[in-house]
């Protein structure tokens, strides 16, 4: 028998999953279009594809680098959620 506490732990672990998956991404490239933005308002180029293509280049980066671990807590999360399902 499910319960709403069960639904509601197991949405809670899911939305901390997309948090944790989702927050070097999102954290660094922000960092450097803040970077960016103070050096463009600082030399006066203002010039968009500079910033589109170093926050592309981080975010890569960052699947590159962490990619296999994001990999790694999704299927965690999956394989128990499918192990709910079975009990």
């Amino acid at each position: 028998m499910v319960d709403t506490a069960m639904v509601a732990e197991v949405l809670r672990e899911g939305v901390w999953v997309v948090i944790r998956l989702c927050a070097p991404m999102l954290l660094l490239s922000m960092a450097v279009g803040v970077l960016l933005a103070i050096f463009q308002a600082v030399t006066q180029i203002h010039e968009q594809t500079l910033s589109f293509i170093f926050k592309l280049t981080v975010v890569i980066l960052v699947l590159l680098i962490g990619g296999s671990w994001m990999m790694q807590t999704l299927l965690d999360y999956a394989n128990g959620l499918f192990e709910l399902m079975r009990s």
